[in-house]
Order: structure tokens, then sequence, then C-alpha cells
């Protein structure tokens, strides 16, 4: 296979979020998105209990793009304007599709806050082409039991299918654009290789341990741990140093410009106060605090 070269190697600095601090690997400085990918947080590992929890997010709304959580660790609450009402658990994903607008809530169960315990997660911005901006808001949630795994002959490396295709095995969740995602599991000597449509922008990012990507550049824990690659090959091989957790995306890119302010994602400045006005004016739902 003709592996796709690497085109970007970006860190995972923190950076201040309110009361909390995470890792944003994108946007940086030198890497503005992946399209269709315009932001990635990496939140965690904190530790909850009743007297610090600081991850707990109020009603807020979002517009334009599909904002996605990846729990990698603990027990989340969400709440929306749409009336879902669900407890993601370690290893499950939530999907949201703001469309034309949602008000969501996020943070730890109750539960999950008594008895205490460690809370990590991905949160993905995935863009929605302009004409499916103002889409009606929709919400997935996938449990981790419910996702098709592909693994290595060895059984070294695991290969959990969110979204999308590989290996004619198809992810849980209906996206509204040709999207791969596809979270990792590597113990050490584990080695597979991952096919990437032509049509893909890609990226890997490292959660925990150390891999090299390609046979050449390494993505390791407060180091590298981000690799985007070129549309120019077939797939991408990994292979493990150290027990690894990754997130590899894909996903044909919308080649739009994007303006976003805050919780809005769309594609002109007018629309921003668009959706700025219908939020105030209750446009979007109502979700009690």
């Amino acid at each position: 296979m003709n592996l796709s070269t690497i085109k970007t190697v970006e860190r995972s600095d923190f950076v201040n979020m309110g009361p909390i601090q995470l890792r944003q690997p994108l946007p940086t400085s030198k890497l503005e998105m992946v399209d269709p990918f315009i932001l990635l947080h990496h939140y965690g590992p904190y530790k909850i209990s009743a007297e610090n929890n600081p991850f707990d997010l109020g009603p807020h709304p979002h517009r334009g793009f599909e904002p996605v959580t990846f729990l990698v660790q603990g027990e989340q609450l969400h709440r929306d304007s749409l009336g879902n009402e669900s407890i993601v658990k370690a290893g499950d994903v939530q999907w949201t599709t703001a469309g034309r607008g949602i008000i969501h809530a996020e943070g730890p169960s109750k539960d999950f806050v008594k008895k205490g315990g460690t809370l990590e997660g991905i949160q993905l911005w995935l863009n929605l082409p302009a004409e499916k901006k103002m889409i009606p808001a929709n919400y997935q949630h996938a449990k981790h039991e419910d996702f098709n795994v592909i693994s290595s002959e060895d059984n070294k490396v695991n290969i959990q299918i969110i979204a999308g295709e590989l290996e004619n095995n198809y992810g849980k969740i209906a996206t509204q654009t040709a999207v791969n995602a596809f979270m990792i599991d590597v113990e050490v000597g584990g080695e597979y290789t991952i096919k990437i449509p032509k049509s893909h922008q890609s990226m890997v990012y490292l959660l925990k341990g150390d891999v090299v990507i390609n046979d050449s550049e390494t993505l390791k824990l407060n180091e590298n741990q981000l690799i985007e690659f070129n549309q120019d090959g077939e797939g991408i091989s990994i292979k493990g140093h150290e027990t690894s957790k990754l997130l590899f995306l894909s996903g044909e890119p919308i080649n739009q410009k994007v303006t976003s302010y805050g919780p809005y994602v769309m594609n002109t400045q007018t629309e921003i106060m668009e959706a700025m006005r219908d939020y105030q004016m209750g446009k979007m739902g109502f979700l009690a605090p």
C-alpha cells in the first residue's frame, strides 16, 4: 500500500477554558483546520468529586456544525432543547447535529460526582456544508458495546468503528457528510494499516501512549500528539511502543469559507449575527438550568 505522507505534526498544549485547562491540538497557530474538522479539545483526565467539579457546562447554544463527544473515562449527563436526556458512559459517543440550532448542557452526572472518579474525553467540532447548516437539529447517543470492532490477527490492535466504514464494517452513527471516526487501542508491538479514501482529508490524534506512524514519526503523550496527512496515499500505518489510544478522523473536505463566533459556525458574518439574534429570540428552543 502507498502510505499517505505526513503534512503537519502538532503538539497538544493546554489552553484555559473558563475554570478548566484542556488540550487544544486543533486549531493552532500553524494548523487552522483539517477540513471538515474545525476544533478538537481533549479534556481531562480530571479527578471529579463533590468538592471538585469544574467541568459542568450549563445550557448553551450551537448552530451550523456537529459537536461530537467521545467519552473516554467517567460518566456525563446530556440534556438538550429537543427533550433528550441521557447518561453517557465511558466508551460512548454523543453526536449532536446542531443544524439550525440546539441548546444543550453536559457535565458529570450527579451519581458520578457523588461517588467520585476520573473524567476524560474528546470534543470534536465537525463542520456542515452551507446547504445543511440550517437543517433540523438531531442527537445520537451510541453505546460503547454496540460499535463494530476490527482487530488485528494477534489482537494487539482493536479499532472501534464509530462512524463511516473500514474493511466493510460500518459505524453506528448516521452522518451528514462523508466522515470516518475510529477509536483505536494499541498494545505494545501491535501493528495495523488503516485504509483512507483518496477523497478524504485525514488526521490521527494520540490520547495516551507512544506509537510510530508510517515508520517515521513518533506520537507520544506530552510531546507531539497529532498528525495531519496529505491526500496522496491509500492509508497510514501504526505501530505501538506502549499501550496506546488514538482517535483517527477522515472526511471529504467541504472547501467553503468558515466564519465562527463562540458556539456558532457559519459561512458569513451576517449568518453569525442572525444566529445570535435567533438564540436571543428563543428560536433555538429552551433548556432549564
